[in-house]
């Protein structure tokens, strides 16, 4: 690894906020972004809330594609890395080509146009699909929209690692960055609200009613999210040479796949994703200031990740909050938006806050998760957390560039 990864561009598309200064502002702000659902009709449905984008137009953001080609989570990710690059200062016509590419995370890919397609083969037969439509469908295409909006002809990885995937994708970006095999890369993640996926989490038990409040000693569960989340990288070289901002170094990363349970999160799997996070980032527990936790607002997951957190760090781990409070659980683009949110506290000076809390758990003693207002702080290492349903477990690790 002979290059240094930094951070130069950041771009969400949110609930809270389009862009990195309406989702800071968000962030800073502890502003919620669930609404009641728009996009499916809920009739029939007990919670009926989720964390939306809302006022999203594609068109007044992309430059190359045409929305109408494209399935929403596709859009969510080219937009997303459209305002990365332009975060970033760079023009993507000036890197265009082998040597830039992207790695795109997804839980559930375009699930909203195979929904549909589902629904009308349903109701009209198999004759009546649109193969037009049918051609959206293809996960493969996420990737492809950003490089095509950007026009990159590099690396084009999708990573379906469900709600661990854009951190997978952060960490594949900074070693094809760090050995040379690429000079840029966008990583991060998409997905969108969908109505099998709502069900879903409500069948499982797993879903609050109307708010999300992880690490509260009455969290029922979590609520859905979309958007799109998108980080530009480059070498420190680079970035130093063309006098660019830079948010943050990538550290390093670390992964484990515990496979004990299809849905059960597993402490030991998760503690194991952690250290080997800091011995690859060259950082010990006690370097770590702050934690940007997965934090999904079911009684489960965040008992066992507190209790993995408390395993590395000791009694009194750094603090950690959880912006799924704020945007809802974005699946794939979730450890997209975490990363986000980390180098944005590490460039301003800021931990973002966990809402929603009333009650602290004392099951979960110890643990800190910045309640209900952002917090002024010096950032010099921060841990973004992202774990996954069949035990995929990721964890990226960020820093000042010194």
């Amino acid at each position: 690894m002979d290059r240094r990864v930094v951070i130069t561009g950041l771009g969400p598309v949110t609930s809270i906020g389009i862009g990195i200064a309406a989702f800071g502002a968000g962030l800073r702000a502890g502003r919620s972004g669930i609404s009641p659902i728009s996009s499916f009709d809920t009739t029939g449905f007990p919670h009926a809330m989720a964390g939306e984008v809302r006022g999203f137009e594609p068109a007044a953001i992309l430059r190359r594609l045409d929305p109408a080609e494209w399935g929403p989570a596709s859009l969510f990710a080219a937009a997303a890395a459209r305002l990365a690059v332009e975060d970033a200062g760079i023009d993507p016509e000036r890197i265009a080509g082998p040597r830039s590419g992207a790695s795109v995370g997804t839980c559930t890919g375009e699930a909203q146009v195979l929904q549909s397609l589902t629904e009308d083969w349903v109701r009209d037969g198999f004759g009546a699909l649109s193969p037009a439509d049918a051609a959206l469908v293809p996960t493969a295409r996420i990737g492809a929209a950003v490089n095509r909006e950007l026009g990159f002809t590099g690396e084009s990885m999708m990573v379906s690692a469900a709600c661990a995937a854009s951190n997978y994708t952060i960490g594949n970006a900074y070693d094809l960055i760090a050995t040379g095999e690429l000079d840029y890369m966008v990583a991060g993640g998409a997905d969108s609200v969908v109505r099998w996926g709502h069900a879903g989490f409500y069948r499982c038990g797993l879903m609050a009613e109307s708010e999300c409040a992880p690490f509260d000693r009455d969290r029922t569960g979590v609520l859905a999210g979309e958007g799109g989340a998108a980080l530009f990288l480059e070498s420190l070289d680079s970035a130093r040479e063309r006098g660019a901002r830079i948010y943050a170094e990538v550290l390093g990363y670390g992964l484990s796949c515990d496979a004990r349970h299809p849905v059960a999160p597993d402490a030991d799997g998760i503690a194991r994703a952690m250290r080997r996070a800091h011995a690859n980032a060259g950082v010990t527990p006690a370097d770590v200031d702050y934690i940007c936790a997965h934090g999904t607002g079911t009684p489960a997951n965040d008992l066992t990740e507190a209790t993995a957190v408390r395993s590395v760090f000791g009694d009194t781990p750094p603090p950690m909050s959880s912006i799924k409070s704020m945007l809802g659980h974005t699946m794939g683009a979730a450890s997209g938006l975490g990363a986000i949110a980390s180098v944005l506290g590490i460039k301003e000076g800021f931990m973002p806050p966990t809402i929603n809390h009333r009650q602290a758990d004392p099951a979960l003693v110890g643990i800190d998760p910045v309640p209900n207002e952002a917090r002024p702080a010096r950032l010099r290492v921060v841990q973004n957390n992202g774990f996954a349903f069949g035990g995929n477990n990721a964890v990226t690790v960020f820093g000042e560039v010194a």
